[in-house]
């Protein structure tokens, strides 16, 4: 599956699983207002797409709003005001808006987006996880909510939903919560051009092998455990 092409833009896209990333961060307004009805509670979330190498980043950025974004002051940070329908599906998909975490990604990580803008970098990005949440894996991690899930059933749902050897780009992030171990973030390794025409298992293939990363953890459900 190694079909990397010399020069073809490589990503990683890094999607949450929400009630995991809350556990400890109870006073994030996204955290505070989580509901088991809420899309983040049974989906997949946006953290980010990034341009690689993780060395790409900041691109023509002030250094002054580099500072700014490095000192967490996210609500501070310029920004192009999206349309209406990008927004509405932004806040949704990201519940990280409601602390500037999309600022942030802009900032640091859309800048250097093929020299694209805020409206296409979001559009790309929301459209990719709209594509992991219709697939096999989210069903395989909403069936899981409270119970263990291993590193090689998420991989193979991988497989069977954007081809084989899917898996093999996909990284497992785990975090300890007192006694358990909960999975908080997928990233994924992407490669060519991405847009509403391109095919994720495509841009899935022609990326690189990553290293596994966590070998299992709890699908956390919503609320403080």
């Amino acid at each position: 599956y190694q079909q990397l092409t010399a020069g073809a833009a490589r990503y990683v896209l890094a999607v949450s699983w929400q009630p995991a990333f809350c556990e400890g961060r109870s006073r994030l307004p996204e955290c505070r207002s989580q509901t088991r009805q809420r899309f983040d509670a049974s989906h997949f979330t946006l953290h980010g797409l990034w341009p690689q190498p993780r060395s790409k980043a900041y691109c023509g950025v002030p250094e002054t709003v580099v500072r700014k974004d490095k000192d967490r002051r996210w609500h501070d940070l310029p920004w192009d005001r999206l349309d209406q329908a990008t927004w509405r599906r932004l806040q949704k998909v990201m519940p990280g808006t409601r602390s500037g975490l999309h600022k942030h990604e802009w900032i640091k990580h859309g800048t250097c987006y093929d020299g694209k803008g805020a409206h296409e970098y979001f559009s790309d990005s929301l459209y990719l996880v709209d594509r992991l949440n219709a697939s096999e894996v989210r069903t395989l991690f909403a069936s899981r909510i409270g119970s263990e899930l291993d590193g090689s059933e998420i991989r193979a749902a991988f497989d069977r939903s954007f081809g084989p050897g899917a898996g093999e780009r996909v990284r497992i992030a785990c975090k300890n919560d007192q006694d358990r171990r909960l999975i908080v973030e997928l990233t994924i390794g992407l490669s060519g051009t991405i847009s509403p025409d391109s095919k994720m298992s495509d841009l899935m293939a022609a990326s690189s092998r990553t290293d596994p990363g966590c070998p299992s953890g709890v699908v956390d459900a919503v609320g403080l455990q």
